[in-house]
């Protein structure tokens, strides 16, 4: 597969200069063309007139010669008036002189090696049609030899009645190169101006290129300097070029109608960080609410006076509603003091009785707790410690199908290099492939209630402490959520 031929951006300044220097360039060529035709035709005028000259000269001494003679004017009596004349006639012109019958037969020339040629020059029929159809009874025949340009005249020649009698030919005339010389002469002194011209056409364009784009440089410089976050200032109208002026007229107006959206716009970020704001409380309160509710009922349908340890149950059960109840209590003071969720109250404690202590608040009797050791201490925040244990068990009982045989959410905490791991496995449905890279995004949830904010809410938590939380997940047979947090003792 071919690849899409990118087309490269061009500056408006280099396509104004290029633009011009094509116009001056095709400009010279034309005027250098149309020159260089001018001197062409000139030049073939020049050599008309010049042979018309040459011939007019040789008929008027033939037509003084045909005036003055005795003999009938035949064929044969042609040769004899004209048997040395024609000679001096040639001489005198410098021109070769050839007469022919009216039949295209040689009568006599003025050359005279003629008579030991292997034949005989005639003039051809095509020729004569040309002479006798023409208006002034003539025909130039024009030919090149050897790269020099001959022409070749043809006239009819008369007698006092004005009755065509023969054919004067005056052959293979050279053109005397006189304008071919003053036209390569011409040339040269042209194109050593126009190079000049050109060079200095170059350095204008160059300057009116820049010149003409300045405004539309400072204007795009300002326009890079625009923001909706700052006060941006208008441009007075400095630019002498109409356009530009209606650019900056049109970006003056764009500022002002910014200044309306950015108040508009930041009392629309204010609402909507009050309905984020909203959205996370409600989410954090109705949390532990739900395993509250079935804490009491499992504790009301379990309760028996009379049991021996019936004390111990009590007191558990108070203080891990009572757990809940602080988590909803600082999560409403923060939203009364206009902040964010509530900030961390760090404090020794053990990492493990907590967590054993939150999942207490979970009657499901398929949830598992291990940690081969008593106690892990670490200074953190209480409060956010069992938000995220709460959160992940919460999605792990959902993540697990209602009518599923085999029910298993398997809870480890363990120690490694100075950090305590805890570990959340369970055996539900997993995660979708085409959900792992969204799963903490904030208002991602594949579930018919729920706000997607949980995830989000815990990962910022964890990361506040440098900690990480990763997942391992198989769709279909469960997953793991491992949360790694640094042990803080002092």
């Amino acid at each position: 597969m071919s690849k899409a031929y990118k087309i490269p951006l061009i500056s408006l300044r280099f396509r104004i200069f290029i633009s011009m220097v094509i116009l001056i360039i095709a400009t010279s060529l034309l005027l250098i063309s149309i020159s260089i035709i001018q001197y062409k035709n000139v030049a073939k005028k020049y050599n008309q007139r010049r042979i018309e000259g040459m011939e007019m000269y040789v008929k008027k001494h033939i037509d003084y010669m045909l005036s003055t003679t005795d003999y009938p004017l035949t064929d044969d009596n042609i040769k004899i008036i004209f048997k040395d004349k024609i000679h001096e006639i040639s001489d005198i012109q410098n021109a070769e002189i050839q007469i022919y019958s009216l039949n295209g037969n040689l009568i006599k020339s003025s050359k005279e090696s003629f008579s030991v040629e292997k034949y005989t020059p005639t003039v051809s029929k095509f020729i004569l049609r040309l002479v006798n159809s023409s208006i002034d009874k003539r025909f130039l025949e024009v030919k090149t030899i050897n790269g020099i340009k001959y022409r070749s005249s043809y006239s009819l020649i008369k007698n006092k009645k004005f009755k065509p009698i023969a054919i004067l030919k005056l052959p293979n005339i050279p053109d005397d190169g006189y304008y071919e010389k003053e036209l390569n002469s011409f040339l040269i002194r042209l194109v050593q101006v126009y190079s000049l011209m050109i060079a200095i056409a170059f350095g204008l364009a160059y300057i009116l290129s820049s010149f003409i784009t300045k405004p539309i440089y400072d204007f795009a410089e300002k326009l890079r300097e625009t923001s909706l976050n700052q006060k941006n200032e208008k441009i007075p109208f400095s630019a002498k070029i109409k356009e530009i002026n209606m650019l900056l007229i049109a970006y003056n107006r764009m500022t002002e109608e910014l200044e309306r959206n950015a108040i508009v716009l930041a009392q629309n970020e204010r609402d909507l960080a009050w309905r984020e704001m909203a959205k996370q409380v409600a989410h954090e309160i109705k949390n532990p609410l739900t395993p509250m509710r079935l804490t009491i009922q499992s504790f009301q349908r379990k309760f028996n006076p009379e049991e021996p340890n019936i004390r111990q149950k009590l007191n558990d059960f108070s203080e891990s509603l009572i757990q809940q109840i602080d988590t909803m209590s600082s999560v409403a003071s923060a939203f009364s003091d206009f902040a964010s969720m509530p900030a961390q109250q760090n404090e020794l404690l053990n990492v493990v009785e907590v967590v054993e202590l939150t999942l207490d608040i979970f009657h499901e009797d398929y949830i598992v707790f291990e940690c081969s050791e008593k106690e892990i201490i670490s200074k953190i925040d209480r409060t956010q410690l069992i938000r995220i244990i709460t959160n992940l068990v919460k999605n792990a009982i959902q993540a697990i199908p209602c009518d599923q045989e085999t029910k298993m959410i398997l809870v480890t905490i363990k120690k490694e290099n100075n950090q305590v791991v805890i570990v959340i496995k369970d055996n539900g449905t997993g995660i979708n492939p085409e959900h792992i890279d969204n799963i903490f995004e904030p208002k991602f949830t594949t579930k018919n209630s729920g706000m997607g904010l949980g995830l989000g809410i815990i990962k910022n938590i964890i990361e506040n402490y440098s900690g990480t939380i990763t997942f391992e997940t198989k769709y279909g047979r469960g997953t793991i959520f491992t949360v790694t947090l640094p042990i803080i003792n002092s």
